[in-house]
């Protein structure tokens, strides 16, 4: 099988497997990442995520995580949401939800479809064969760019001209030595719509995230309390924010997508905060199996629910508030607190 015939075959297969748009580049063919990270991480910018500083040499650079790797086989799925999702930010009794998080966790489904795929390069071409998914130490956006696959937006997210801003990316590194696809081009231009979206300003400036203000750092990824002068900002917002993804104006091109699995739960759309307070542990781990959302665990998920709670004016919530003051966890105690003395203002 010619090179040609083969990279066509990888292709189809991936497609078959629903991603929509696939993408071959050198394991080197983002020379600026480590560069990026090492100042991204210099700067503090990456706040508690050290996992991110431990595994830097990995993280910036490809063919140190795995030397023999020849060929990065990039592969995208659109998820593309239904609606628009800064329409519940208006719905200030409700919990606002990123648009991935409100169905299946993505990393496990798209993994099994890539090792399906990477077994036949194993089995069928003799090749080795790794498959990353988000969680290992994999600059996923800068070799999906390398790919062609689309670019980095001034939000840092990969951007697409076909499917917006509304892609999940996964990687399979490989022995097979395949010519790389031509690097996508910036179409970003003069806009700011990204930007000047964001509620709590974490963009220091256009490709630079402050991670340590965005909130989906804060309600994802940060485990202690949320520093009070971003709680009033983060609204209704209590997993995630797709602000910055949603004003994309390539988003007029992006199409809801087909897969089921990412179609949103319609208890998820909007569930109302007074409800998702009252979730103790093994109540959170019922309602959220199979969801991303279950990883943060229920304490902080809590957390993110009472600032919300504490930024929606509705004074009847006041009591929701008041029952968790004496709840287990600190940081549970210290915003139902917070959020008691908001409403009582």
């Amino acid at each position: 099988m010619t090179e040609q015939l083969l990279k066509a075959d990888i292709t189809q297969r991936l497609l078959n497997e629903g991603f929509v748009a696939v993408g071959f580049a050198a394991p080197n063919g983002a020379p600026q990442t480590a560069d990026r990270l090492k100042t991204y991480i210099d700067r503090n910018y990456h706040g508690t995520m050290s996992w991110m500083a431990e595994r830097q040499a990995w993280r910036g650079d490809p063919t140190a995580l795995w030397p023999e790797a020849q060929t990065v086989i990039m592969a995208a799925a659109n998820y593309g949401p239904a609606h628009d999702p800064l329409d519940i930010l208006a719905q200030t009794n409700k919990a606002a939800i990123s648009v991935y998080a409100q169905n299946k966790d993505y990393h496990d489904l798209l993994k099994k479809r890539l090792k399906r795929v990477a077994r036949h390069l194993h089995q069928k071409h003799d090749a080795d064969v790794k498959v990353f998914v988000d969680t290992a130490p994999v600059m996923e956006k800068p070799l999906a760019e390398a790919a062609g696959l689309g670019w980095q937006g001034k939000h840092t997210n990969l951007v697409s001209q076909e499917f917006g801003s509304w892609l999940f990316l996964g990687a399979i590194f490989t022995t097979l030595e395949l010519a790389p696809d031509v690097k996508g081009e910036d179409h970003c231009g003069s806009c700011r719509a990204c930007l000047d979206m964001c509620p709590t300003n974490a963009f220091p400036a256009p490709y630079q995230l402050d991670a340590r203000r965005c909130i989906s750092y804060l309600t994802i990824e940060h485990t202690g309390p949320i520093p009070e002068e971003f709680r009033s900002l983060m609204g209704n917002r209590i997993y995630g924010c797709d602000d910055c993804l949603a004003v994309c104006p390539w988003n007029k091109f992006a199409r809801q997508t087909d897969e089921v699995a990412f179609h949103a739960r319609d208890d998820l759309k909007g569930p109302l905060l007074a409800e998702l307070a009252q979730l103790d542990d093994a109540a959170f781990r019922a309602y959220f199996k199979g969801s991303p959302i279950k990883r943060i665990g229920r304490d902080r998920f809590v957390r993110n629910v009472l600032i919300a709670i504490g930024n929606s004016g509705d004074r009847s919530l006041r009591s929701v508030a008041k029952q968790l003051c004496d709840d287990e966890s600190d940081i549970v105690r210290d915003v139902a607190v917070w959020a008691g003395d908001v409403l009582n203002t």
